[in-house]
């Protein structure tokens, strides 16, 4: 029986960590693949001992316009890759005219473009070996314009809608793609993005990692197209459908407001 395996992005720590811990659990073959070498060989080494599954640490900064490449072509090698869990994010609070090019730039890359490059380089060869699913972590940001975090909103926004075209166009195939849209989670992202002194994120008990990547390692095992973690979620995910675009962005930017 050949060896199958999933492929992660951003598995260091958070959702992407997390999800690791689902694949293995279920007795998966996992490729870890982040920019930080000794978290993913601590994780590596858990996954292999908790689980008896191989584990392949793949270093990679998908910032990196060539990385992406270069990562599916060593993921690849000699091996069967039928899941991808497009998992690595960046993001930025503040206006966009304020903000740093290259800040935004990197979130484009690692959002945007890897996922777009990776998705393009697996669908083909989960349909040549007969089956495959694809899990792009979204957000509920990609339902709505972010004032105070526009590209990051914007970048979110296409995951979401190239997730749904794809699987449309993969129906009556073995292969899926589900875009998980999870709202304000507890990980390091909002270290990275400067948000602890926004509003949304003090306004209550945020999920954890763990909860966020079981919804979403459900949802993909099943399937299905979308999954918004957390019944709050749901409603700011519906929101935009009968609320004026207009008015939309203007409750986003208080939420997304500094207090």
């Amino acid at each position: 029986m050949t060896k199958t395996y999933t492929l992660i992005t951003g598995a260091s720590e958070g959702i992407g960590k997390e999800l690791a811990w689902f694949a293995a659990r279920d007795g998966r073959n996992v490729i870890l693949s982040a920019r930080s070498e000794d978290k993913l060989i601590e994780l590596a080494e858990t996954l292999r001992k908790d689980f008896n599954v191989e584990t392949v640490v793949l270093l990679a900064d998908l910032s990196d316009t060539s990385a992406a490449q270069t990562l599916w072509e060593k993921a690849t090698e000699g091996r069967t890759v039928d899941t991808v869990v497009n998992n690595a994010g960046l993001g930025r609070n503040g206006a966009f005219a304020d903000g740093d090019w290259d800040r935004e730039l990197t979130s484009i890359n690692v959002n945007l473009l890897a996922l777009t490059d990776l998705m393009k380089r697996a669908i083909p060869h989960m349909k040549e070996h007969g089956k495959g699913r694809i899990l792009n972590v979204a957000s509920t940001a990609a339902f709505m314009p972010g004032p105070g975090m526009a590209v990051y909103h914007a970048t979110k926004a296409y995951v979401l809608s190239l997730s749904e075209a794809v699987a449309e166009e993969l129906r009556g195939t073995n292969v899926t793609v589900t875009a998980l849209c999870p709202g304000a989670t507890q990980t390091d992202f909002f270290d990275q993005a400067d948000m602890h002194d926004v509003r949304l994120i003090k306004m209550g008990r945020l999920a954890t990692a763990k909860q966020v990547a079981e919804a979403g390692w459900t949802a993909m095992r099943g399937g299905h197209r979308v999954a918004v973690h957390g019944g709050i979620n749901k409603l700011f995910a519906f929101l935009p459908r009968i609320v004026p675009r207009s008015f939309v962005a203007v409750i986003a930017k208080q939420f997304l407001a500094r207090t």
